[in-house]
């Protein structure tokens, strides 16, 4: 089935809001070798202003695909993640992200265009805390191979 154009332009409701903890926090700055000790130890974070650890600036790509997954998973929209390359991912950080956030993400879905065989997927997550202040916007492009 081809991806579904029509849902150019579609704006999911709000996720449930995510909890950010500081192993989650902990565990992905291990993972990109993020050594800087205001990602794991709070101490230092505080003593740089921040009132509990700091997110890595890449660590909002998990916050975003977990909003994303609401297009990707709904078998009407045609998006075979098998068939799925990552093509571009670009954040804008509004403030840091800290432990103890709680933060919610609206889903856009920007573009869908087809081209030589791809269907490129445009997303936009708009992630703020609960409170309605905005934290970052994280811009995904999918290229969805076409069927052989």
């Amino acid at each position: 089935m081809p991806v579904d154009l029509s849902y150019a332009g579609r704006v999911y409701p709000p996720t449930a809001p995510l909890e950010v903890g500081r192993e989650a926090l902990r565990e992905f700055a291990e993972a990109v070798g993020s050594t800087h000790p205001a990602h794991t130890d709070p101490a230092a974070a505080r003593a740089l202003g921040h009132p509990d650890v700091v997110a890595p600036p890449t660590w909002v790509v998990l916050v975003a695909q977990r909003a994303e997954a609401q297009l990707v998973q709904d078998p009407a929209a045609g998006i075979d993640f098998s068939r799925v390359v990552h093509a571009d991912e670009r954040f804008t950080h509004h403030r840091p992200v800290h432990a103890g956030d709680r933060l919610v993400t609206v889903l856009h879905v920007d573009s869908l265009t087809q081209r030589a065989g791809l269907t490129m997927v445009a997303t936009r997550c708009e992630i703020a805390d609960e409170a309605g202040a905005p934290v970052a916007t994280v811009r995904s492009t999918l290229a969805v191979r076409g069927e052989a």
